[in-house]
């Protein structure tokens, strides 16, 4: 017989290390994605009882195998310890799961149509099912990033379908943003920032007050507002984080110009309580399942109100201009792109997970072999989707095993993801596999004497460079085509 244990620690109920929810009935969590995953598997473990559902036959099978669908630290062990304690299962069953719970959690994607606004078809199909299945009260939470005034949808579409079967339970949608980092997202769902529930009703804010419980009690802020302006909170979130990137990248390049040095302008700025460091960091652009998307969808919605949001329109703008001008900083060094082999070392657009969605890598490589260059490529987790997303250059395109594979006989090397084992490479070797010597750091994370002292030309983002080198070197070249 197994005897479970309980201790009350400062007003929290511990069961067997894991901090419990007060809050007993069933949730489920419709859409087994990156945030509908996350979301189940770790509210599982604050102790809720959890029914994920998917779809996708598939992938259920393999989460009922113990297969995680996507590379995100630590998620792998709390799913396991949790499906032994029979907190969280995985079903396709989602009319028995929604007459089974009493909150049902929207999670699943909206990506972007044609035109950049989100497809809600996928949010609203999940409302409709809801509606025909209704069996009693339920809060609806809209977990997954939607435009403001899709609650109102949502709810719309449930009253719709219950008049249809001449039914009328009482139902509440509220609006629960998720605040993620891929690659931290289960750290960031277990100790967030900021829990913000959009509702008018106080039924709801206490159900979710009790799904949150242990967050509430370790003094987590929780923001209670209305649907809308929860709604247009993760936007401005979104858009305000990528506008700063977008910033830090086009004063980047007026650093290169005027021989000042990025690194030591975002340093000063960071000390600034008002501004802050973070996302202050010059790169190849950013990319993502959210920022890109979400800049482009907010837009969208200010134009159909008649606003004019020029500063988000100019983030989305730099930023697709900081990728192209990746490669013409590749080309401007290398002058000659047709027939050299530059090795890429990092596919995903950040470090710790396989997510390739808008990655610099996707604009970068491409360039690249459009002016004749030939490509050898690692990465940690995204060599398998690099491999179908760059598939229309895939002759071009030569994946190896380790990150020294593919500095054998290259003409240059560039790091445009900053995985930390690209972080401490062995320079002397590095040196010695490479045929050219061009070092092409697009994330700063190497000091430029280190690189020099190991025979290489170290090339930055943002940094300072000697005007007269590339203009001799480019004389060079001329001289040497017989131009």
């Amino acid at each position: 017989m197994k005897f479970e244990y309980y201790l009350l620690f400062n007003d929290q109920i511990v069961c067997e290390g894991v901090i419990l929810s007060m809050y007993k009935n069933k949730i489920s969590i419709i859409g087994t994605g990156y945030v509908g995953l996350v979301t189940g598997v770790c509210l599982s473990d604050f102790g809720n009882t959890i029914i994920n559902v998917d779809i996708d036959e598939e992938k259920i099978k393999k989460l009922n195998e113990g297969i995680v669908p996507i590379y995100e630290a630590g998620l792998e062990e709390i799913m396991k310890r949790n499906v032994e304690a029979g907190r969280i299962n995985f079903t396709t069953d989602i009319e028995s799961a929604i007459k089974e719970s009493e909150v049902i959690f929207i999670a699943v994607g909206t990506p972007p149509d044609e035109d950049g606004k989100a497809d809600l078809s996928a949010v609203l199909s999940v409302a409709e099912t809801i509606g025909k299945n209704i069996n009693g009260y339920k809060v609806i939470v809209n977990k997954s990033t939607v435009p403001i005034g899709t609650g109102r949808r949502v709810a719309a579409e449930i009253q719709d379908q219950m008049a249809k079967r001449a039914v009328n339970y009482d139902f509440d949608v509220v609006s629960n943003p998720e605040f993620l980092r891929e690659g931290k997202a289960v750290h960031d769902f277990m100790h967030p920032e900021r829990i913000v529930i959009g509702t008018d009703s106080e039924k709801a804010k206490e159900i979710l007050t009790e799904v949150y419980r242990s967050l509430y009690l370790n003094n987590t802020p929780f923001v209670f507002t209305n649907l809308e302006t929860a709604e247009m909170i993760k936007y401005a979130c979104n858009a305000f984080l990528a506008t700063k990137i977008s910033f830090i990248n086009e004063i980047s390049i007026l650093c290169e110009k005027v021989g000042a040095d990025v690194q030591k302008v975002s340093l000063a700025m960071g000390l600034d309580s008002r501004i802050g460091s973070k996302f202050l960091h010059p790169g190849p652009g950013y990319g993502g399942s959210c920022f890109p998307k979400d800049t482009r969808a907010l837009v969208k919605i200010a134009d159909e109100y008649g606003v004019d949001l020029k500063i988000v329109k100019g983030a989305i703008e730099a930023n697709e201009r900081q990728k192209y001008h990746m490669v013409e900083k590749i080309e401007s060094h290398l002058v000659e792109l047709k027939g050299k082999k530059i090795g890429i070392l990092g596919l995903s657009f950040k470090p710790d997970t396989d997510d390739m969605r808008e990655s610099p890598s996707l604009t970068i490589i491409p360039e690249l072999i459009k002016k004749g260059a030939t490509i050898t490529a690692f990465d940690p987790a995204a060599i398998k989707e690099a491999v179908w997303r760059l598939k229309e250059y895939e002759k071009d395109i030569v994946y190896c095993a380790n990150e020294y594979e593919v500095m054998k006989g290259v003409d240059a090397l560039v790091i445009l993801t900053e995985w930390n084992q690209f972080r401490r490479l062995d320079l002397r070797r590095v040196r010695n596999l490479m045929k050219g010597d061009y070092f092409f750091d697009l994330r700063n994370i190497y000091e430029k004497k280190e690189i020099e002292n190991a025979g290489l030309k170290y090339v930055g983002v943002g940094l300072p460079e000697r005007k007269e080198d590339l203009d001799y070197e480019k004389k060079q070249t001329t001289i040497e085509s017989g131009l």
